[in-house]
């Protein structure tokens, strides 16, 4: 049995990433993650492998949210499938790969990993750079490699697709909605294919607690998700109606201090 204060911290998580989720297309995972690395230390301590269990928690948490996202953005006709569906092969490669090669990472360098990358894309959101006005997407091949290397990286630190996929859409001049909408959708195929991952490289884990299936920790999943399916398509009709630049700073700062405190988490 998990204790109440535990399941209130999933349960406002849920809602928090959920509504993110929607409004910016972000999978959640950069938020997840150091909540949930920090409540497993406090309530899981004897579990080995904290940031691999956070890590694929929440991509399992993604699919859920990303779905709900989704149904949201294409009743407003922002989802561009034409696009999803060239990256689909590249992410879903990419997601498997980063999910099952995580069980050669020991749990500090996955929470270093994680650190920096957070730390990027949080200047990349204070930056605010601006793209070429005459850039425009690549072929297939140049979409498919795009969509594996999102794909990897994404599923590697658990953070879904959106978080990468929106700034690679919005540098290639895509509109800003139909950009989150699309990243959104390609959240699903790197949270499909990183939860396998994370599954099937946790099978053989040793000390994980009880109510894991293999990296992902069901009462963390469950009470996130009973949150976030309803959160996310309020952060999505909002989305439509209010200009994302003043959110995205601010998330760009949260992102930081997130950041910091997974750098210096030793994950021992």
């Amino acid at each position: 049995m998990i204790e109440l204060n535990e399941l209130i911290i999933y349960l406002t998580t849920g809602a928090v990433v959920g509504f993110l989720a929607g409004l910016l297309g972000i999978g959640g995972g950069l938020i997840i993650v150091p909540i949930l690395t920090t409540v497993f230390a406090l309530y899981l301590p004897d579990t080995k492998d904290l940031v691999h269990l956070a890590i694929g928690t929440s991509l399992a948490t993604i699919l859920v949210t990303s779905f709900a996202s989704v149904k949201a953005h294409h009743g407003h006709g922002a989802v561009r499938w034409d696009i999803v569906k060239v990256m689909t092969i590249g992410i879903f490669t990419g997601g498997f790969l980063g999910g099952w090669g995580s069980q050669f990472f020991s749990s500090e360098t996955l929470g270093h990993i994680f650190a920096l990358f957070e730390l990027l894309i949080a200047l990349y959101m204070l930056a605010n750079i601006k793209p070429s006005p005459h850039r425009e997407l690549p072929g297939p091949a140049g979409n498919t490699l795009a969509g594996f290397v999102i794909g990897t990286l994404s599923s590697l630190v658990g953070i879904g697709g959106g978080t990468l996929t929106t700034p690679y859409l919005i540098w290639n001049n895509i509109k800003p909605h139909e950009a989150i909408a699309t990243a959104a959708a390609c959240s699903l195929p790197v949270a499909a294919a990183g939860t396998f991952g994370f599954l099937l490289a946790g099978l053989h884990a040793e000390d994980l607690p009880k109510g894991a299936w293999g990296y992902i920790y069901l009462p963390a999943f469950f009470g996130i998700v009973a949150m976030s399916y309803f959160t996310a398509p309020l952060g999505a009709k909002l989305a439509h109606k209010l200009p994302a630049h003043l959110l995205k700073r601010l998330l760009g700062i949260l992102l930081i201090i997130l950041a910091i405190k997974m750098f210096f988490f030793s994950g021992k």
